[in-house]
């Protein structure tokens, strides 16, 4: 457990915070590409670490990302008109480039013009496998961009999508790195459901309770599932989180093909996170209709709103379960593993009391995963570099899959993980 006072460190998330100030030192997510998809377009709102934003794309294709709201009587910039290279506010017609400079004072006669000294704050922006990504920290201190593996494929074998979630970010991210949970909750409880969730055929959940290995690194660490199946097999699980907030696991496409697959826990302030989901093909080929349809999930179309990126299922209506399919079809009743994730991290209110919790040894990933999360507030605290913002993870992948008991598994399902990058298991 946390106490409460490190319980306060690693969930607040504003300007000038311990964890606002170090998860400003990382790219990050602010929104789907799609959002703003092409030049002139509507700009869209975003909110994340605790500020108000708004991005848009320039009539060249430039994105600018900037504060909300105008500096000359703060009106919201989300009204304003997208036209030739800059966003005009409709107020008073104030208009600013991608870089944050006025560049037009629509209500100023020009004997008084004055813009050249206005200057709204604004973040610098990538876009990388559809995500608009930003930095937010000293920006002599800009870090590598995140040239994550799935950032790196043609559009044609990648998926990403976005669903909000009404916790505090690290509930979602701990949720994550918690493989314990996942055949026991996200579990079917009959063979014959169509309805998502891990068989009891499945390994993952026929084996025994895990035993969890955690290969520290320096970009977080790389940790698996270690499952005894009957009595020379084992079935192993291997997932990677990188500092911050992202995860990396394996899983399958609907046609069965190998995907690597992930979440990136994005907070936009202490009591909402926004989830990115993402899906790779590892070996070529292109992802189906129905893999971007996310039906097993609960992020796609069909279960998110694509204007709010709110889930039908929600706290309003008790996230939709149906007491007859938990008690004949799946360990929920709610439908979507990752609608259920947030279900159950919802619940547990806006921001958890850690102080109260009695953690196990099953555990163990989110112990570390809290021990890193402090150790890069400290290592910012004190003038230097956290961890997790070179370039060793560009290269990661998941693995998964049955072995002897005495196979050595990093080598047969995580060989991108190379001996050297360990520095400790625990």
């Amino acid at each position: 457990m946390l106490s409460k006072v490190e319980n306060e460190i690693v969930t607040r998330v504003g300007p000038e915070t311990p964890m606002g100030n170090m998860l400003r030192r990382y790219w990050m997510p602010a929104l789907l590409a799609s959002e703003i998809p092409g030049p002139d377009c509507a700009p869209a709102r975003v909110r994340l670490l605790g500020e108000d934003l708004v991005a848009f794309r320039d009539s060249q294709g430039r994105i600018g990302l900037l504060d909300e709201l105008c500096p000359h009587r703060l009106a919201s910039l989300y009204f304003g008109r997208n036209e030739e290279c800059g966003l005009r506010c409709v107020y008073h017609g104030w208009k600013f480039d991608v870089e944050g400079a006025c560049v037009d004072m629509m209500n100023e006669p020009e004997e008084h013009d004055f813009k050249h000294k206005i200057h709204i704050k604004t973040y610098p922006t990538i876009e990388l496998g559809g995500l608009i990504w930003t930095y937010m920290g000293p920006p002599e201190k800009m870090p590598p961009a995140p040239k994550f593996a799935w950032t790196q494929v043609p559009e044609s074998r990648r998926h990403v999508t976005k669903v909000i979630q009404e916790s505090n970010w690290l509930q979602g991210l701990e949720g994550g790195l918690d493989t314990s949970h996942a055949p026991i909750m996200h579990r079917a409880i009959t063979e014959n459901t169509t309805r998502g969730g891990f068989k009891p055929s499945n390994p993952f959940v026929a084996g025994k309770a895990p035993n969890l290995v955690v290969d520290l690194t320096d970009y977080g660490y790389q940790y698996a599932g270690v499952r005894a199946l009957g009595e020379s097999e084992m079935h192993i699980r291997a997932y990677h989180f990188i500092l911050p907030f992202h995860q990396i696991r394996p899983s399958k496409s609907e046609t069965g093909a190998a995907l690597d697959a992930g979440h990136i826990w994005v907070p936009m302030d202490d009591h909402n996170t926004m989830v990115f989901n993402w899906i790779f093909l590892k070996d070529g080929g292109a992802l189906t209709e129905e893999d971007r349809l996310e039906r097993s999930l609960g992020n796609g179309p069909l279960h998110v709103d694509q204007t709010t990126f709110r889930s039908y299922a929600n706290k309003s209506n008790n996230y939709l379960i149906d007491r007859d399919v938990q008690r004949n079809e799946t360990f929920t009743g709610i439908e979507g593993i990752n609608a259920q994730d947030r279900a159950i991290q919802e619940s547990m209110g806006p921001i958890v009391d850690r102080s109260r919790e009695h953690l196990g040894p099953a555990d163990k990933a989110i112990i570390q995963c809290r021990k890193k999360l402090r150790d890069a507030v400290r290592a910012v605290e004190a003038g230097g570099t956290p961890e997790g913002l070179g370039t060793t993870y560009y290269h990661l992948r998941a693995g998964e899959g049955v072995l002897p008991r005495d196979a050595d598994w990093r080598q047969e399902l995580t060989p991108t993980m190379r001996p050297e990058q360990i520095l400790q298991t625990v």
